[in-house]
């Protein structure tokens, strides 16, 4: 892992959001922070490193957090369907 600067870890993490198309919690497993700590670096601290930088993770967050329901309810219909189809592949258990 390359260690930055804070400043230019900030916008390191700025341009793999954008160019990724990614989310915050994506960008975070990269950079090895948690969450919340690129939360308030993109959204928080960019604008007075690089406004016009900001303004673009500004419109990839807009989108991530429209899109955000749709992720959930994917991810919520992958877990019952991958539970499905365990519970079919068990062999049931005969009554006693």
């Amino acid at each position: 892992m390359q260690y930055y600067s804070l400043d230019e870890r900030i916008i390191a993490e700025a341009h793999y959001f954008i160019e990724s198309g990614g989310t915050i919690r994506t960008t975070a497993k990269k950079f090895d922070v948690s969450k919340s700590t690129v939360h308030k670096d993109l959204s928080e601290k960019l604008a007075f490193l690089n406004p016009a930088l900001f303004t673009e993770v500004k419109t990839r967050l807009n989108i991530n957090l429209s899109e955000r329901h749709i992720r959930g309810g994917n991810a919520t219909k992958q877990k019952y369907v991958l539970k499905s189809a365990a519970a079919k592949k068990m062999p049931l258990r005969k009554k006693t």
